[in-house]
Parts: C-alpha cells; sequence; structure tokens
C-alpha cells in the first residue's frame, strides 16, 4: 500500500466521528426538541394553511407546559394520524360559548385568531361558532378546537364526528414556525 492510499485511507476514516456525531445530534433533536410536519387538512385556516410545513417544538413532553391559545399537535386515536388544532380549555376550565363569544370560567375570551373567518360568517349570516356548554374539561385533559370552525373535527361534538377532550399524553407538541413554503415563513400564534 503506498503512502498515499495510506493518507486518503486515514482522512476517509477521521470524518467517521464527525459524520456519527451530526447524526447523533439530528436523532436527538428530531425525538425530544424539534420536529417538521406537514399541515393536512383546512381546520386551522387562515392560520396554517394545507401542505404547509411547520416547526413542532416537542419540549412539552418534558414541560407540561401547554397554554390557553397554543396550536398543538395531537396524536389521533389510532397513533397514525395526527391533528393540528388550538388549545381553548386548559384542565378545569369550564367551557361555554354563547352568540360567537367564548367564555372560560364566566370570563369572556377574545380570539383575534378568528378575525378573519368571524367576517366570513357574519356576511354569511350565520355564527362562526355554534353555541355549547357550559362544559367542564376533565383533569389532564384539554378542549381544543380549530381556527376554521365551519371545517373541524375538533373536541366539539359536531354532525356525530368529535375527538373529544385530548388527554396530556396525547399532545405531541406546539407548532412554532412555518417553514414552507418559503414565501410563508412566519411564526405561529
Amino acid at each position: 500500500m503506498s503512502m498515499e492510499n495510506i493518507r486518503s485511507s486515514k482522512s476517509i476514516a477521521s470524518w467517521i466521528p464527525p459524520i456519527l456525531l451530526a447524526l447523533g445530534l439530528v436523532i436527538v433533536i428530531r425525538t425530544f426538541l424539534f420536529s417538521p410536519m406537514i399541515v393536512d387538512g383546512a381546520s386551522m385556516e387562515p392560520t396554517l394553511h394545507d401542505h404547509e410545513r411547520i416547526i413542532v417544538s416537542k419540549t412539552i413532553s418534558w414541560t407540561g407546559d401547554v397554554n390557553r391559545g397554543d396550536i398543538v399537535i395531537i396524536k389521533g386515536d389510532d397513533r397514525k394520524t395526527n391533528y393540528v388544532k388550538r388549545a381553548i380549555g386548559l384542565p378545569g376550565d369550564i367551557i361555554e360559548m354563547k352568540d360567537d363569544q367564548l367564555f372560560i370560567n364566566e370570563q369572556l375570551v377574545k380570539e383575534p385568531y378568528l378575525k378573519e373567518n368571524m367576517k366570513a360568517a357574519k356576511e354569511k349570516g350565520t355564527n362562526l361558532t355554534e353555541d355549547f356548554g357550559p362544559i367542564t374539561v376533565p383533569e389532564n385533559s384539554f378542549f381544543v378546537m380549530g381556527d376554521n370552525r365551519f371545517n373541524s373535527i375538533d373536541s366539539r361534538s359536531r354532525l356525530g364526528f368529535s375527538l373529544g377532550f385530548i388527554e396530556r399524553d396525547r399532545i405531541i407538541g406546539k407548532s412554532k414556525f412555518v417553514l414552507f413554503p418559503f414565501k410563508n415563513i412566519r411564526a405561529t400564534k
């Protein structure tokens, strides 16, 4: 074996540890910190659009912090389907919807993310969200709704479909950014 082949072999071997370290970091980051996901459906429009790619923070699995208004990713019952919804009610909250106004624990809660959909509902001469409640969110569970309330299967019982209350362990993470398409890069709120 010539000196040149030995140097070439050593050079290639010197790349193996950094490549393995990089792969290990990618696996750890995707498993425990952040992961890309694709929005499937129109239930969160206009906040999130069908086929947008979002970055999901997975730190919720050890911090457990879900706040009212967070956009959360939920494991479906079949564990193959994921849902993107907005956390509306926290454990123990009493939720009621009256004439398109959300009341949580008897306090009016503003929903600025519904502005465009509310306008469309008023133009149709209807409410965006049908009246319901009061209902109490069970401990260790959340009440979620999509921003596109005309077209969202969520915690409400509508047309025989409902996700029901969402147990804490079904929440995978929270949407943080829209990453693609590039012209729509933005933080999600």
